[in-house]
């Protein structure tokens, strides 16, 4: 199970990141909430997010916490600008690029929790 490949799209819909993280914060079985203790992050989904730096001129990334299909807990990432007259960094949201996502806002996702997805030698997991 660790050495499981990155699952093939990064780029999800952001209906599904909201119902994702909307599943995250309404679960209350204990099953949905086994501690994590990180989160392994391939890099396409960070340079995904870091991409809306040339295009939305981010200040910032947002990870949300969410619930895949799997049931695994996960994060979402959103690009976020700073609101000078608020302080607040407001989400602002790329444009997909695959067909499924074509032309419509989205979140990169991509993240695998740790455990299982960890590394047992690590000195982080003593």
């Amino acid at each position: 199970m660790a050495e499981e490949k990155f699952p093939g799209k990064i780029e999800i819909g952001l209906p599904t990141g909201e119902t994702w993280a909307r599943k995250y914060r309404d679960s209350k079985d204990e099953e949905n909430k086994k501690k994590i203790n990180s989160y392994l992050i391939p890099l396409e989904s960070l340079e995904a997010v870091l991409r809306l730096k040339k295009t939305l001129d981010i200040d910032a990334v947002r990870a949300y916490i969410g619930l895949n299909e799997l049931g695994e807990q996960n994060l979402i990432f959103v690009g976020t600008k700073l609101d000078e007259k608020t302080g607040i960094y407001k989400d602002v949201f790329g444009k997909g690029e695959s067909e499924e996502n074509g032309g419509g806002d989205v979140v990169y996702d991509g993240s695998r929790p740790c455990p299982p997805y960890g590394d047992p030698d690590s000195p982080m997991n003593e």
